[in-house]
């Protein structure tokens, strides 16, 4: 049982050490507010008859009323760019946006946003011509009508969210916002290690499409017989990772993507899901731009 509470409390967000705030165009943008903003010329974001920040706050799971109090205080929030610092201001929580430390806290109860383990031999679609499985099986029990973000090819299997927020999709999947990605590779290698492999990935390769570089790879372990690399890139073309290992003369036996931006894929069972949620997507958010 003890085993188990600790599994269950075991989190599978682990923020980056500084939270890279885009705008709308992907462009990055000053992490704190707008210009103007927290010395008393920026716009009056008080709304009369709305909810209490701290409340508000309270609500997203930042701890006590006092806490959030505080919170403000130390002027770490914001409600549409503007720094809040003092008590009792009312905001609509419908029509404003409220970042707590870059973060953007996401209020709307009806948008959904899931982190999928898809299987190996699973289409990244909701339907597929061929009859093969695909994505609908994993959220059969969701009311509401979730779209992938990106693909996994059919014999990779790791982390792939689903969500709703049609901003947040189109913006995780437009390369302007640059999201990084990792991936677990394993592929047969008797003998040495070919340790130039490694700077070859982070130099850059040529396919077919265009170069393609890794922005990190290292090795994760080597046998003699079969090794494994983690790799980390923000490309998303079709089945890049393994082209770029053919590239090199070898062939994936295979490939698991463990990371998108801030969300872990953790100890997530393949074929289940699990919601993301609170700081971990607003972090994710807060990377797009949101």
């Amino acid at each position: 049982m003890a085993a188990e509470q600790r599994r269950r409390r075991r989190s599978h967000f682990t923020p980056p050490r500084e939270v890279r705030l885009r705008d709308a165009d992907g462009r990055p943008r000053d992490a704190a507010v707008e210009s103007g903003a927290g010395d008393g010329s920026g716009p009056d974001v008080h709304v009369a008859d709305g909810e209490r920040l701290q409340k508000v706050l309270a609500r997203a799971g930042f701890g006590s009323r006092r806490a959030c109090e505080a919170l403000i205080a130390a002027g770490r929030v914001t409600v549409d760019g503007v720094i809040v610092a003092e008590q009792g201001v009312r905001v609509d929580t419908a029509a404003q946006v409220i970042h707590v430390d870059g973060r953007r806290l996401q209020l709307d109860e009806g948008t959904v946003t899931l982190a999928l383990n898809k299987p190996r031999k699973v289409v990244s679609a909701m339907s597929d011509p061929e009859g093969r499985r695909d994505l609908t099986e994993f959220v059969a029990d969701q009311s509401q009508r979730l779209f992938h973000v990106g693909r996994l090819d059919y014999e990779t299997e790791g982390l792939l969210l689903l969500t709703n927020d049609g901003e947040l999709a189109h913006r995780l999947t437009h390369p302007s916002f640059e999201i990084s990605k990792t991936y677990v590779c394993r592929f047969d290698c008797p003998g040495t290690f070919p340790r130039g492999l490694l700077k070859a990935l982070r130099d850059g390769v040529e396919l077919e499409d265009g170069p393609a570089r890794a922005d990190q790879a290292r090795l994760v372990a080597h046998d003699g017989r079969e090794a494994v690399v983690e790799v980390v890139l923000h490309e998303g073309r079709n089945r890049i990772v393994r082209r770029m290992f053919s590239s090199q003369g070898f062939e994936l036996t295979a490939l698991v993507r463990t990371r998108i931006g801030p969300v872990l894929l953790g100890d997530l069972a393949p074929g289940t899901t699990r919601r993301v949620e609170g700081r971990e997507l607003g972090t994710l958010m807060a990377e797009v731009g949101l």
